[in-house]
């Protein structure tokens, strides 16, 4: 079920006045439960049987680790046994449906430039929705139980309502079990400012999906689908529009996630500060998709020393995080050498102490503009189809700077522009601290308005089609 439906539209008010109508915390969360589970199985039904395989075997392994973790060096290492099982069982999970068909075919043809005649069979299966968000948070729940950093949950029901919540399950953020989970075990009452604060959230998030995003890509896919009709003049553009685009479209799932959970008096991490802002990359990092960049340093980048080592080793725990986070976005070499190509670029800003800098004033703008550039260019990788093709484009960029493609008309650049312009405004108002929130103000007619002429922005500029979101596939 997407956010962007009528279907959703419909779902959501009906969950919470249901919700809420439940006197019993138990029967509540119980409700949530079954609403989560229905969201999810709106894609394809069965695959609710791998997010329940995926709760059950963290739980269980979980209620193991409990029972063993003690100072006892044998129970201690049983633990740790049960923890690589759970992680092996989940990525075993996650490497089926997510990698086996495009290694298979990585295999074959590598076999077959080698004069080798070997086929890997492949399977007939579609990329579960969301696999990659829900098995990390499952993931991220064990580990903590290992680590002692939260207390074991028995309650089989509220621990799988932690992972399939419906707001952020298919596209994060991927919560964390010290968060979420606690708040389960709390009963939420109906509250004006949540109510006030989640609609807005969502309002923006809609805005930003389909007014700012879904827009850019109408010109986005019509350059890169048809890559050899194309010039340099109208890659530049495309390129540019995808960074807003991915932008709009992954900020304003979040948004409409963190909003519904707000209306319902639920609390999930923020997942984006104005990453655009960001003076190199390392700080971009620390802006985008954060609940990804966190747990990777927790879970991967700390674990393997992270920078409480030699250099060399700190630049390899860099390397080997960036290449998981490649990795985790998809089946492609493009989002592999996506993710080393940021952490390349993390080790030279650490090797000039860049990583630390902080600049004002021009020097900042500059380096913030260089920033924009260099991810713009990654950018690119994560869009084309392959390797081959992005380099294709960045050679075109620098060769063949001809007049744009104008295919969208006077109209839908107008569109375009505006819904720039009020994101541009919205992000300087957050990043400067510039109080002129609207939607913040003390009168209940200015909020009132501003609710009304969001939606009547949304309505007149947006795309109402129901395009599916970008991270929908990772």
């Amino acid at each position: 079920m997407l956010f962007n439906s009528l279907g959703f539209l419909l779902f959501f008010p009906m969950v919470c006045i249901v919700y809420f109508c439940i006197p019993s915390l138990k029967w509540r969360n119980m409700f949530l439960l079954a609403a989560s589970y229905y969201f999810y199985m709106q894609w394809k039904p069965e695959y609710a049987l791998l997010l329940l395989t995926s709760t059950a075997i963290t739980y269980g392994a979980a209620l193991l680790i409990d029972k063993y973790r003690t100072e006892d060096y044998y129970s201690s290492r049983q633990a740790k046994v049960v923890l690589m099982l759970s992680i092996v069982a989940n990525l075993a999970i996650l490497f089926f449906y997510k990698y086996y068909n495009w290694l298979g075919g990585c295999l074959t043809e590598w076999m077959q430039n080698a004069g080798v005649d070997m086929t890997v069979p492949k399977f007939d299966i579609l990329l579960p929705v969301g696999i990659s968000f829900y098995i990390f948070q499952a993931l991220g729940y064990s580990i903590d139980v290992y680590r002692k950093n939260v207390e074991v949950e028995r309650n089989f029901f509220r621990y799988a309502l932690f992972v399939s919540y419906f707001p952020q399950l298919v596209a994060g953020p991927i919560e964390r079990s010290t968060n979420l989970l606690r708040q389960f075990k709390e009963k939420k009452v109906p509250n004006y400012d949540n109510l006030m604060q989640g609609l807005n959230l969502m309002l923006w998030g809609y805005f930003m999906k389909l007014v700012v995003a879904d827009r850019c890509a109408m010109y986005v896919d019509a350059i890169f689908n048809n890559a050899a009709h194309h010039t340099g003049g109208s890659f530049a553009v495309a390129s540019v529009m995808f960074t807003i685009q991915i932008y709009g479209d992954f900020a304003g799932y979040t948004y409409i996630a963190i909003g519904c959970a707000k209306v319902m008096g639920f609390h999930l991490h923020d997942n984006f500060h104005r990453p655009y802002f960001a003076a190199t990359i390392t700080e971009f990092w620390h802006r985008w998709h954060i609940s990804l960049s966190s747990w990777l340093r927790d879970y991967v980048y700390f674990p393997l020393g992270g920078s409480r080592t030699s250099k060399a080793k700190a630049y390899r725990n860099i390397l080997i995080t960036f290449l998981v986070s490649g990795i985790w976005h998809g089946a492609n070499w493009t989002y592999i050498f996506w993710g080393v190509m940021h952490g390349v670029v993390q080790c030279i800003e650490r090797f000039w102490g860049w990583n630390k800098a902080r600049w004002k004033g021009l020097a900042k703008f500059l380096h913030v503009l260089v920033t924009f550039v260099a991810v713009d260019i990654a950018w690119i990788f994560f869009r084309a189809d392959s390797i081959e093709q992005a380099f294709y484009v960045i050679k075109e960029i620098f060769s063949d700077m001809q007049m744009p493609f104008d295919g969208l008309g006077i109209t839908g650049w107008m569109y375009i522009v505006f819904a720039l312009m009020v994101l541009v405004i919205k992000e300087c108002i957050d990043e400067f601290n510039i109080n002129l929130h609207l939607s913040q103000s003390k009168s209940l007619l200015v909020q009132r308005l501003y609710v009304i002429g969001m939606v009547m922005i949304i309505l007149c500029f947006g795309v109402l089609s129901g395009g599916q979101f970008i991270y929908f596939q990772f």
